[in-house]
């Protein structure tokens, strides 16, 4: 019986797209591309609207498996009803805006930079998140430092209501980069 041939670097499995994206990656490495530490300066800020659908809670409520009845804002063959929290109506779950900050935090009118890692989270929850908000996300590159011949990058993160300006949430979000 013969071995099978070894495609990259004895990882196997691998299929085609992932060998394709390492390769890209390393190309990518090779050929100078902008790491996060280059594409970003002090005081650059981006911001985007989400609307937080009952949709949009359901399918995170159900993929991190917390089935918590504040948050349920639907009903089968009714969906949009008021429901029932301590704090009035159905509530967002705390972490479920958080999640979309990274789509925030980066440019995407950019090529996306190489070689960055999550590094620290801070989150303070001001105030929950009523099911159906429209809320706004911006993030400020707050500082750039070297910590132990690493380089970082430290956004802060804002969460407001589009229409009341209510401040939900913040974070302090730190980034490495290569």
């Amino acid at each position: 019986m013969s071995a099978l041939p070894v495609k990259t670097d004895a990882l196997l499995p691998m299929t085609d797209i992932q060998i394709e994206q390492v390769r890209k990656f390393v190309g990518d490495l090779e050929s100078g591309s902008q790491t996060y530490w280059d594409m970003v300066s002090i005081g650059d800020e981006l911001s985007r609207e989400l609307h937080i659908t009952p949709e949009l809670v359901i399918l995170y409520a159900d993929a991190v498996e917390d089935y918590n009845p504040w948050y349920e804002g639907w009903r089968m063959n009714t969906w949009n009803i008021k429901g029932e929290s301590p704090f009035g109506g159905a509530v967002v779950p705390p972490l479920l805006v958080s999640h979309f900050v990274l789509s925030v935090q980066f440019d995407h009118t950019k090529p996306f930079a190489i070689g960055s890692i999550h590094t620290y989270h801070d989150t303070e929850l001001i105030e929950p998140i009523p099911v159906g908000a429209k809320v706004r996300i911006t993030t400020r590159a707050a500082d750039k430092y070297i910590k132990r011949e690493r380089r970082y990058v430290r956004h802060e993160v804002h969460v407001t209501d589009v229409a009341s300006g209510q401040l939900y949430m913040r974070e302090i979000r730190d980034i490495l980069s290569l």
